[in-house]
């Protein structure tokens, strides 16, 4: 089990943020500052886990919307003008 697994990104980030405010005050041993050090070292890489996996969700669902948005149009996103354009002009009409 990671520990991405054991705990939300939120416990994680509350945490770290404790750890730091830990560390900032001072007051603490070498031994312990290291060992908090490692801690939020550790929360850190967590709150990256949860943050990457975040962002390939969004990903691979803005990719989807996108090609059900595109409805068959060869994945490029805009539809063909389907109106009868008869006449020299009408490659340049607007609609």
């Amino acid at each position: 089990m990671t520990d991405r697994e054991s705990i939300s990104y939120e416990q994680a980030r509350d945490e770290l943020a404790a750890v730091v405010r830990r560390l900032e005050a001072g007051g603490l041993t070498l031994e312990q500052s290291l060992d908090l050090w490692e801690r939020g070292e550790k929360l850190a890489a967590v709150c990256a886990e949860w943050l990457d996996g975040a962002r390939a969700r969004l990903t691979t669902a803005m990719a989807t919307r996108e090609s059900t948005d595109a409805g068959g149009t060869g994945g490029t996103g805009k539809a063909g003008n389907t109106a009868k354009n008869d006449g020299p002009d009408a490659q340049d009409a607007p609609f």
